[in-house]
């Protein structure tokens, strides 16, 4: 399958499960705007205040990102490359009275956006969809000031590879290669790994964390997001986060091109 291949497939996967109100295309609740970034910003990476920050949520309609940052004051754009995946985002802005500007591209094409025209780039789990993520760092680091912020989430690649049902207790098996320019094929079953219907693909952690280094940006931070829980259900997402953390956050910088790195260097 070629890559444009799979992205009209998983274009279309999204389409239906926006119409059909799967789990990440449900709007933020009411209680998210309370304390909007808290409801997002979990490790505090922003600093608590974006008021007036320009914004750009990649890959990220569904009602819920958008939002939740317009509402912390920030100047937004919502990117996506389904139509009702961004509908979503339309009525939740029109209902709450949030301006916010609403893109229908792949994340892979960003050219309709200026050289350093956002403050901060937010971009949840969306890149095991497309084939050369290295393509999506460009494409960020262009429309990124020197300075600015991308935080990003992904699929771990062992996640990907692994079984979904254990072949023994407290067992999952590696089931797909871990050096494939393939995509996997569609899951016959829904559940929380991954999208049903969906075309994904293993990055290597030398595309996810290299990657973002060679396109121009410096590592602040990264977590992994706990979903494990004791005393469940072999088979169950909570058993399995046990022996596989399914997701990374990603803080990272867009560094100056004025202001290289300084290199420190010891002696041992």
């Amino acid at each position: 399958m070629t890559p444009d291949e799979a992205l009209l497939r998983n274009r279309t996967a999204w389409q239906r499960l926006a119409e059909a109100g799967h789990r990440f295309a449900r709007p933020a609740r009411d209680e998210d705007f309370i304390n909007p970034l808290a409801s997002v910003d979990g490790p505090g990476w922003l600093g608590g205040n974006i008021r007036g920050w320009k914004v750009l949520c990649l890959a990220a309609g569904g009602g819920r990102q958008g939002p939740i940052y317009a509402a912390a004051g920030a100047e937004v754009t919502v990117v996506d490359f389904s139509s009702a995946m961004l509908e979503l985002d339309r009525e939740v802005a029109q209902e709450k009275g949030f301006n916010i500007r609403t893109v229908e591209t792949s994340m892979e094409d960003l050219s309709m956006f200026l050289p350093a025209e956002f403050d901060l780039v937010i971009h949840p789990v969306s890149t095991c969809y497309i084939a050369d993520v290295t393509q999506v760092y460009r494409e960020v680091a262009r429309v990124l000031r020197g300075g600015g912020l991308y935080i990003s989430q992904h699929k771990q690649p062992t996640s990907l590879q692994a079984t979904f049902e254990p072949i023994a207790e407290g067992k999952y098996a590696l089931a797909a290669p871990y050096y494939t320019a393939e995509p996997l094929p569609p899951t016959p079953q829904a559940n929380l790994i991954r999208e049903p219907g969906t075309w994904e693909y293993i990055h290597r952690w030398e595309q996810l964390v290299g990657g973002l280094c060679r396109a121009g940006f410096m590592i602040e931070d990264l977590t992994e997001p706990l979903h494990a829980q004791s005393q469940t259900e072999p088979g169950t997402f909570a058993h399995r986060s046990q022996y596989i953390a399914p997701y990374v956050r990603i803080k990272a910088r867009r560094l100056s091109a004025e202001k290289p790195p300084t290199l420190l260097l010891s002696t041992f």
